[in-house]
């Protein structure tokens, strides 16, 4: 069987969980025997391609420069439709979602649907961003849709007109951490609550915040640190001393994953405050080193987290703020989650997603 991965998501993410997602289905897809599966990405500007073997994936990386993105994107279209054609798919799996995609006669079509975050929060977006029509149209030109969680199925359904017997669950897997990665003193020195990626909108960063300001245990005994989403905005900022959080408080910091995962390793706690996630792989990553996960009781997190993590309103500042308040409280409840949250990562890998997905390319 041979399966075709088009070049959208790979030519305007530069990084980010959906490229990172088809790349790992990629690789596990083409250890499988019988299957031949490859990345068409003409002109790219992803870093995660270039990490792949070069005979699953095709297209040079090119760099992001001002006013070309359109350019870009209709060249890289435009480029790998021959390169499509020549390879004779038996599939093609759209990466995101556009107005318009290629598949050579014959072809059957596979979409994954990651969330429906536009349709929830349109607020919190451009009345001017295509999303949601785009979305619409791939879903109805789509054979077969997956959805990364059965909280994503029931949204797609409720919110489209998609019959159901063409929506199917296949669940991430996640990158486990190396295990030499730093141990550290878990926390002894300087103990601090752990918050990892964007802040904005739904990921109800400001609410955490709020909770943790609101708790004087807290602010006398944990600071907090923020991994990745890059540096704190002037908005940010101002929010923050609004809230009135002493600086040696809140740090902001990037880096590869073996920082991240010395973070997790670290923590005394791992933090999910998000209003709504499609699937969310930071709860999996905090479980696979140790770290106790606090998180909101909201769309798929209870749904991948299950037993292994506390739970929280993320809608009420009290709710947030006695979860963690109790977790941290409580030597006993955290070795409780820390032992649930080893087997919970377990159920989650990139081998057994890649043999699910591979199960509906064989439906079709």
């Amino acid at each position: 069987m041979r399966i075709a991965f088009d070049q959208q998501i790979f030519s305007w993410q530069q990084y980010g969980g959906i490229s990172r997602y088809i790349c790992s289905l990629v690789t596990h897809l083409s250890e499988i025997p019988g299957v031949e599966a490859k990345i068409f990405a003409p002109l790219h500007v992803n870093a995660h391609l270039p990490m792949l073997p070069a005979d699953i994936r095709t297209g040079i990386k090119v760099k992001v420069l001002p006013k070309t993105g359109r350019i870009r994107l209709n060249a890289s279209r435009l480029m790998a439709i021959p390169l499509i054609r020549a390879f004779r798919p038996d599939i093609i799996h759209e990466t995101y979602y556009s107005d318009w995609a290629y598949a050579p006669k014959g072809a059957r079509r596979v979409l994954t649907a990651h969330d429906m975050i536009h349709e929830h929060f349109p607020g919190m977006f451009s009345t001017n961003d295509p999303s949601t029509n785009w979305k619409k149209k791939a879903c109805s030109r789509a054979d077969h849709i997956i959805c990364i969680s059965e909280c994503t199925r029931r949204d797609l359904l409720d919110l489209f007109d998609v019959p159901a017997e063409k929506v199917s669950v296949v669940y991430h897997g996640f990158d486990a951490f190396d295990s030499e990665a730093e141990q550290g003193n878990k926390h002894q020195n300087s103990p601090y609550i752990l918050y990892v990626g964007q802040r904005g909108g739904y990921k109800n960063f400001h609410d955490f915040i709020r909770a943790y300001t609101s708790s004087e245990w807290l602010r006398n005994n944990f600071r907090i640190l923020c991994f990745g989403g890059g540096a704190f905005t002037s908005v940010e900022k101002a929010m923050l001393t609004a809230n009135r959080v002493n600086e040696a408080n809140i740090q902001q910091i990037g880096g590869a994953d073996s920082v991240l995962a010395t973070c997790y390793r670290n923590a005394a706690a791992f933090v999910y405050p998000s209003l709504y996630e499609g699937f969310g792989i930071p709860p999996l990553e905090a479980m696979s080193v140790g770290c106790p996960v606090v998180c909101s009781d909201t769309s798929s997190i209870p749904e991948v987290v299950g037993t292994a993590g506390e739970y929280f309103d993320p809608t009420s500042i009290d709710s947030i703020r006695s979860t963690i308040e109790k977790v941290l409280q409580s030597t006993e409840l955290q070795a409780d989650l820390t032992a649930k949250g080893f087997e919970r990562c377990k159920l989650f890998t990139w081998e057994k997603c890649a043999a699910e997905t591979l199960a509906v390319y064989r439906s079709l």
